[in-house]
């Protein structure tokens, strides 16, 4: 995997991580700092935004694979015929004493 699509991949876990560690402390604690309908709407924000962040490294990381497979396809499909050794498999390469005959 590319270094700079790898480091967007591992800051969108990262960022999952810690909104679900917030939203999980929100759960536990926040009803007795804010009101229940604040709390409601912190919870919703964390927990959306965590899920929101592990679905865009999930995606992330399934684009670059299906990149890869239509990338050797692509490689297979434009190959040549003299590279798989001709039509019926054997190799045409002839030498030089022999055309002169």
């Amino acid at each position: 995997m590319d270094d700079k699509l790898r480091k967007r991949v591992f800051a969108f876990y990262f960022a999952g991580f810690l909104n679900l560690v917030l939203g999980v402390y929100v759960l536990f604690n926040g009803r007795a700092l804010v009101s229940p309908g604040t709390w409601l709407v912190l919870l919703g924000f964390f927990f959306g935004f965590a899920a929101v962040d592990f679905w865009f490294a999930r995606t992330l990381k399934q684009r670059w694979a299906e990149a890869l497979r239509q990338l050797a396809a692509q490689q297979q499909a434009a190959a040549p015929v003299g590279e798989a050794g001709g039509a019926n498999g054997k190799s045409e390469v002839r030498s030089h004493k022999s055309e002169a005959k």
